[in-house]
């Protein structure tokens, strides 16, 4: 008897074989069921992209994030250099003094910089150059610094805005004003 053991085992996995199959693909089928009620495609398909040919190169990109603020940096004291340049040559306050307002910005405790937004206003129906000196002055008119600004190519009949600041006004009530203004 113990030697049709294995033929009845045998016998009998055959027999539950099928029944075995169709349970776990009717599990498989129920687990992956997807909603019908949605639109989409069916959330079991996933598509496979091939490596690309070549990785990406470990070096920088032509256009860091620190080249950009070095080139903007750039742009901006070469603007203040040229309306420097401009001042310089002026006498007495300007011709856009009354084009030019500023005022001044509030500051929290922990800022080390006083700033003062500067209001460009073109008159002309021409894109032009203005050179801006503010002066940081402290209430007793004291000036604790001078800034140097530019806009370039400010459009006609429009205001422009630039912020001046000052580090060695930090920390100290001070109240900014033109100094000069030159269109040119």
């Amino acid at each position: 008897m113990k030697a049709n053991l294995p033929a009845r085992r045998a016998r009998a996995a055959r027999a539950l074989a099928p029944a075995a199959i169709a349970a776990l693909l009717l599990a498989g089928t129920t687990a992956c069921d997807s909603d019908t009620s949605s639109e989409g495609t069916d959330r079991g398909v996933h598509t496979l992209t091939p490596e690309p040919a070549e990785s990406p190169s470990e070096s920088a990109s032509p256009r860091t994030q620190e080249s950009f603020a070095a080139s903007v940096s750039a742009e901006s004291e070469r603007v203040r250099q040229e309306a420097a340049k401009r001042l310089d040559e002026v006498e007495g306050r300007g011709n856009a003094v009354a084009d030019v307002s500023v005022n001044g910005l509030p500051l929290t405790a922990s800022e080390e910089v006083r700033s003062a937004l500067v209001r460009v206003t073109n008159p002309t129906d021409e894109a032009a150059f203005f050179a801006v000196k503010v002066e940081f002055v402290d209430a007793e008119d004291k000036v604790l610094d001078t800034v140097v600004v530019g806009v370039e190519d400010a459009p006609p009949d429009r205001t422009v805005d630039v912020q001046a600041n000052s580090r060695k006004a930090a920390g100290v009530k001070t109240f900014p004003r033109v100094a000069q203004a030159e269109r040119g």
